[in-house]
């Protein structure tokens, strides 16, 4: 696995994730997105929410939206929700997504933690935040990384 946040997946694994992300926003309003840094020092849930920010997450409809952050050199990792969101979940739901996702990490299972959190994550929306007659995809779901 490359520590370089352009190369971190292969071109099979960043499929299977992307692929992920369309299954689970067909059943939500919401929007999911993934960014890898190649490393950051600092607070980790800070540069997600900064991340989350210059992506736009905050102007969705519902503001529904949910980041998967991953640092790969820095080993460091945050899933973050709008407001919308946080204020459906339990306050536990973002730490449980974090341990399952840990448990593939720590293993070198990387896609396929993500992929379990992406899934987990729009199994709970599709509760709160059903799709819609007409659901637009208000962003893309490519992977971003700086």
């Amino acid at each position: 696995m490359a520590t370089n946040a352009k190369r971190f997946f292969s071109k099979t694994d960043e499929s299977k994730i992307l692929n992920a992300i369309a299954r689970a926003e067909a059943e939500i309003s919401g929007e999911i997105r993934v960014h890898i840094d190649s490393e950051f020092k600092g607070e980790v849930l800070d540069r997600a929410a900064s991340i989350f920010k210059n992506l736009g997450m905050v102007k969705t409809k519902y503001r529904n939206g949910i980041l998967f952050y991953l640092a790969v050199k820095s080993r460091k990792f945050a899933v973050i929700g709008d407001k919308g969101i946080n204020q459906k979940v339990s306050e536990h739901f973002w730490e449980a997504i974090k341990s399952n996702m840990g448990d593939h990490f720590r293993q070198g299972n990387f896609a396929e933690g993500l992929i379990e959190g992406i899934e987990t994550a729009g199994n709970e929306l599709k509760k709160h935040f059903p799709a819609e007659k007409n659901n637009l995809n208000e962003l893309t779901d490519e992977i971003s990384s700086s």
